[in-house]
């Protein structure tokens, strides 16, 4: 069976490997697709996709986008990015507030006698987009935390020391950045949102289809098999689009492979056939 990561990062955005690095590992892998989806922010695709000419694998531009959502987390995938202008306007706006976020949150760190500073946070970032895996990086190499887990649990995360909240589209904003950008939003990792009861998530999850969402992530590296069977029955009974990926973030996220996740995480080639052919319903100006 031949497999694919729809879900990856890169140093572009938290990511530990540079687009072309990981595109490498891709092909090293035996994968037959991979999608690049770096956080807010599609700078990493073109390489992305001349690397994948190069050596050979099948590259999807896209995108993750976080989303605005009271109880968990929300994150929508954008796949097949190819109108970029309008995009990056909104995009940069995000980026804008990231900055300021990541300012925030080194004041606060000092201000609780923690010796950081922006220089050095950059410094760690390697000339990429800042996020808060560099600040907990930073602190690891201080000391301050024993890990990644650690720095984002007592500083980096909702409750932490240190949490700074920032700007979120809401999920039918990102669902029409996506759109507009001729690309195909899916709904990430649906057990984040924290809604306990399926019979709510299929209601939560029939109106964003209203506003254009077209596929489910049911193959994730945290979800049990339950979950895995419950988002593909719910796919199914949507008619919704069936994705899966590793998230791999290389170094930042200790334990998880490209392409297999924990290490039993499949997903079938068929996902992307499946997203090409909504894809190319989009531009043709189908939205359904």
């Amino acid at each position: 069976m031949d497999l694919v990561d729809l879900h990856t990062h890169s140093t572009v955005s938290d990511g530990t490997l540079t687009p072309r690095a990981l595109i490498q590992y891709a092909k090293e892998k035996g994968l037959k697709a991979v999608a690049l989806t770096d956080h807010d922010n599609i700078d990493g695709n073109q390489q992305a996709i001349e690397e994948g000419r190069r050596v050979g694998i099948e590259v999807i531009p896209g995108i993750e986008i976080s989303g605005e959502w009271p109880y968990g987390t929300l994150h929508i995938l954008g796949y097949y990015i190819t109108k970029k202008d309008r995009l990056k306007n909104h995009l940069s706006q995000l980026q804008r507030v990231r900055e300021q976020r990541n300012f925030k949150i080194i004041e606060k760190l000092k201000q609780s006698g923690i010796p950081i500073t922006l220089k050095e946070v950059q410094h760690e970032a390697g000339g990429t987009q800042i996020g808060r895996p560099h600040i907990a990086q930073v602190l690891v190499k201080k000391g301050v935390a024993k890990d990644l887990d650690q720095a984002f649990h007592r500083f980096l995360k909702k409750g932490g020391a240190a949490y700074v909240d920032k700007f979120r589209p809401s999920p039918e904003q990102a669902m029409e950045w996506i759109l507009e950008a001729g690309g195909v939003p899916v709904l990430a990792h649906p057990f984040t949102l924290n809604i306990k009861e399926s019979k709510d998530l299929e209601i939560l999850i029939a109106q964003w289809r209203r506003f254009g969402l077209k596929g489910i992530e049911v193959y994730y590296p945290e979800h049990t098999p339950l979950q895995e069977q419950m988002y593909q029955n719910l796919a199914q009974r949507l008619e919704l689009i069936i994705t899966g990926g590793s998230d791999f973030h290389g170094l930042n996220k200790p334990g998880v492979h490209l392409g297999t996740g924990y290490g039993n995480m499949k997903v079938p080639y068929t996902c992307v056939e499946n997203l090409k052919s909504c894809w190319r319903r989009i531009e043709k100006g189908g939205n359904e």
